[in-house]
């Protein structure tokens, strides 16, 4: 099977996520500095899933360039990655709306480290298809980036509980991390 249909089925949706999220930004009253105080955590949050976003689009991209063709199972562990990255709207208003409260922060985190746990999965999957020695499985190596992001992930869902500042800038680093597109894939070709 081809993945020309996976890949532009994949580019749509996230278009369609952070579409989304733009719309829910509230527009300001007012036409001085001070009425963007208030919606100032919304749009900062909305400015992490963007990124966020971004990040999962574009290393989605330079996967699919080195996988070959697809399965049955890559196009379910695609769908599984877009459920989770689907819910980022969600948790971005959630998060943005209660000031980084615990809960909403804590909850940002689940939905991030769910499409990471996804994101991993599909490239299993893809690995497992294609093989140990394909352009994929080279690029990738240990995915100690991955594994990182996964590690970040977990501590900073329970330090939302201890202060939601602590969780944020986590989140702000494993994006920062991300923010360099994955060059292991570019570099095979």
């Amino acid at each position: 099977m081809t993945k020309s249909r996976l890949e532009a089925f994949s580019d749509g949706v996230i278009a369609i996520l952070i579409t989304i999220m733009v719309l829910e930004l509230k527009v300001p009253h007012g036409t001085t500095w001070d009425v963007l105080v208030p919606v100032l955590p919304s749009f900062l949050t909305y400015i992490l899933s963007y990124i966020y976003l971004g990040i999962y689009w574009n290393n989605h991209h330079h996967m699919f360039h080195a996988a070959e063709r697809v399965s049955g199972g890559v196009l379910w562990a695609n769908l599984h990655l877009l459920f989770w990255l689907s819910l980022v709207p969600f948790v971005t208003g959630w998060m943005g709306e209660n000031h980084n409260a615990p809960l909403p922060t804590a909850v940002y985190g689940a939905v991030l480290i769910m499409a990471a746990v996804s994101y991993t999965i599909l490239q299993a999957t893809i690995i497992r298809r294609q093989g140990s020695e394909s352009i994929l499985a080279r690029a990738v190596g240990k995915d100690i980036k991955g594994k990182i992001s996964l590690i970040l992930y977990a501590i900073a869902i329970p330090a939302a509980f201890v202060h939601q500042g602590i969780s944020d800038a986590i989140y702000a680093i494993v994006a920062l991390i991300w923010l360099v597109p994955d060059r292991r894939i570019e570099a095979m070709y």
